[in-house]
């Protein structure tokens, strides 16, 4: 019986302020099989940033070169900064067996199911508007204005809420990564991560049988 399996695209996209941070963290903590995407950017590294650890910085130059020869799975242009994630690397992640994890925003899941149509979709959702006004101001690092910024994007992504296959409410913890978790696990079993699975346990019952 083969033993071989092919990685799984899990791509993970909420609300700032939803939680999405820390359930990632704890999932690739737990599963040492699970790597994050590296995105490429044209932004310049902040204090404690490692080029090919937190980001691929590149310059606009090459980053534009990069998309016309067709090299990111997914790209936008986020406040003059362009964003992308390498196509090459992802694929060959997952062909050696390793499951990718995508921290990305609703319009970049959308691009990239066109290059991974079986990935894991899921969206984290706040419990309540009030809950997440609450979170945003709690952290005391954005301005009214941003806040309000954030909550009107918010509503913007939960309206594209029907392209994901899975919802996951974050209104405990331990709740939300027990459904994060569930979902993971649950799809390193479906058989596009074991495509040769049954045929090789077929082989083993030999002629005649």
């Amino acid at each position: 019986m083969t033993s071989e399996r092919l990685g799984q695209v899990l791509v993970l996209c909420a609300p700032s302020g939803t939680g999405k941070s820390t359930l990632s963290g704890r999932l690739l903590a737990v599963f040492p099989n699970l790597s994050f995407s590296i995105s490429c950017t044209t932004r310049a590294p902040r204090a404690g940033e490692e080029d090919g650890v937190h980001y691929h910085f590149k310059t606009q130059e090459e980053f534009l070169g990069l998309k016309d020869q067709g090299a990111f799975a997914e790209w936008a242009e986020v406040h003059g900064n362009f964003y992308g994630t390498p196509r090459a690397a992802v694929e060959q992640m997952l062909a050696s067996g390793r499951d990718v994890l995508f921290d990305i925003d609703v319009q970049g899941a959308s691009q990239l199911k066109y290059s991974f149509p079986q990935g894991l979709y899921v969206l984290l959702l706040p419990p309540s508007r009030d809950e997440l006004l609450r979170r945003l101001r709690g952290r005391g690092t954005d301005s009214e204005e941003t806040i309000a910024k954030r909550m009107g994007n918010a509503l913007k992504e939960m309206g594209r809420a029907a392209e994901f296959g899975y919802w996951i409410v974050n209104d405990d913890l331990e709740r939300a990564y027990a459904g994060l978790r569930s979902v993971f696990v649950a799809g390193t079993l479906r058989p596009a991560c074991r495509p040769n699975l049954v045929q090789g346990i077929m082989d083993g019952f030999g002629p005649g049988l």
